[in-house]
């Protein structure tokens, strides 16, 4: 294969193997296994494309023995007491009972609801960009967005 973007020059089969990782909450497959594995195949010749990426569901509902099953036990644990894993224990303590912890965590959440309301906002403003009936400021108004932020969503429409 040709060059491929990294480091000047380099060839494409000198870059690293990438992995992307999904902790699905549910058995999305059906089939009782704690990982699927995915990797693309090129159609034509039923070949693998050996591009070096890698896709992994992890199952989040198995519970077998292994150390991955426990690992999915203690992500759905709210009891540091139950978990199987120490350093999982100790951060879930920290973000529950100290003080200091507890605060990060009232901040993520915070983040997290502000970020949720903000992507309902932008989605609301598209929606009204595209049926074009109200003017910039008046979906601004409605959308709880400055007018330039709607003029950006409209540069994206």
């Amino acid at each position: 294969m040709g060059k491929h973007q990294g480091k000047k020059g380099q060839e494409f089969h000198e870059l690293p193997d990438t992995y992307t990782i999904f902790i699905t909450e549910r058995d999305i497959y059906g089939m009782g296994e704690p990982v699927y594995l995915v990797e693309r195949i090129n159609l034509t010749t039923g070949k693998p494309f050996d591009d070096g990426e890698h896709i992994l569901y992890v199952n989040g509902e198995y519970r077998g023995e292994s150390e991955l099953g426990q690992l999915m036990h203690d992500f759905n644990c709210t009891d540091a007491d139950d978990m199987n894993f120490e350093l999982m224990a100790e951060r879930t303590r920290y973000l529950k009972e100290n003080p200091k912890g507890v605060s990060e965590m009232c901040k993520v959440m915070e983040d997290m609801r502000n970020q949720t309301l903000k992507d309902g906002a932008v989605n609301s403003a598209k929606r009204m960009l595209q049926d074009g009936i109200l003017s910039i400021k008046k979906i601004a108004e409605y959308a709880g967005l400055s007018v330039e932020e709607v003029k950006e969503l409209m540069k994206e429409l």
